[in-house]
Formats: C-alpha cells, structure tokens, sequence
C-alpha cells in the first residue's frame, strides 16, 4: 500500500530539526520501501506492504525518537484516503497571492464533522469543507486575518492536527500517484 506520512511539528522555527535524508533512512530502516520525502517540513511518501496502516504510526515514531531523540507525532494516510479528501477540495482552491487555503489532516480522535464547530471562525470569512479525515479552509489572502483560524493555534484541536496548504497536498497525492504508477 501507497502512504504520506505527515510529521507535526517538525524544522518550524528553528524546533525540532529533522534531516531529510536521515529521516528517509530512518523510514528504509523501519520497513519501509521507496520513501519519498517532499519539502522540509515532514511529508514522506512511502510504500509498506507487512504492516497494517493502523501500526505503521507507531512503528515510525519510535523511528524517529530513535534517530532524532525527538517525541514527534506521525499522522500516516493512505492513497485512497487522500483521493477521498481530494474528491471534496474544489479544483480552483489554491495557496498564492489572492488565496490562501490549507488542509488541516485531522488525526483519528476528532475525526468527524463536529470538529468544524469547534474552530475559531468569523463567521462569513472564508470557506470549510469537511472531508475525511480533514477539514479544509480557503480564504482570500486579504480576509486571512480576519477568519480567525490565527486563534487556532495553541488550541487542543490544534494538537490534534497538522496542517499543510493545498499546494504541498496536491504534490503529496501527486507523488503518492507516481509511486503506484512504479508498483
């Protein structure tokens, strides 16, 4: 099976720093097979075929306190379930000049469509979707500190969730695509 592994909390402010290419040794030594990583903020696509999604969290925190002495949490998604988020992001959202529209990956815990209520909105700025396994936002560039996600960081909600704006989601599927394409 084909997954992203998305790292929370890692190379953001001078914090726990992470090496890419150590961190893709790391993961060959774990089992994993034709790892991938994509930028410097955690996202590692990979292939794994012996262990259940549902362990393979896990199996590569204890790779990465291992390597790196760090407690970092791994949210790992496979390929059908990032097709299904992108079966509800609308084409046209994206993170750039006029727009900025992220992905917020939710981890299994809050993972339902209540978990909307629960984030600092204006209400009126801004757009949020909720697909599986997360919920997205767009808004426009000019609105961005109005929305009230700012207020979302620091929250218990937000410990339980990493976000990546839809530019670095849509290389991840992409990636992830590629990766089945050489299977």
């Amino acid at each position: 099976m084909i997954y992203v592994a998305l790292l929370r909390g890692i190379n953001v402010g001078g914090n726990n720093k992470v090496e890419m290419n150590r961190l893709k040794t790391a993961f060959e030594q774990a089992g994993m097979e034709r790892v991938k990583t994509y930028i410097n903020s955690g996202n590692i696509v990979f292939l794994n075929g012996k262990l259940p999604q549902a362990e393979l969290a896990g199996v590569l925190e204890g790779a990465i306190e291992a390597e790196f002495g760090l407690k970092i949490r791994v949210l790992v998604r496979s390929l059908e379930e990032m097709e299904a988020i992108f079966a509800v992001l609308p084409e046209h959202w994206n993170n750039g000049g006029e727009m900025k529209s992220d992905v917020f990956f939710l981890w299994d815990e809050v993972d339902e469509t209540s978990v909307s209520g629960e984030l600092p909105l204006t209400p009126g700025v801004g757009t949020l979707l909720f697909a599986p396994h997360a919920v997205l936002f767009s808004v426009d560039r000019e609105n961005a500190g109005r929305s009230g996600m700012n207020k979302l960081i620091g929250s218990k909600l937000y410990a339980r969730m990493t976000v990546r704006n839809v530019n670095t989601t849509r290389q991840l599927l992409q990636l992830m695509r590629e990766l089945k394409q050489g299977e």
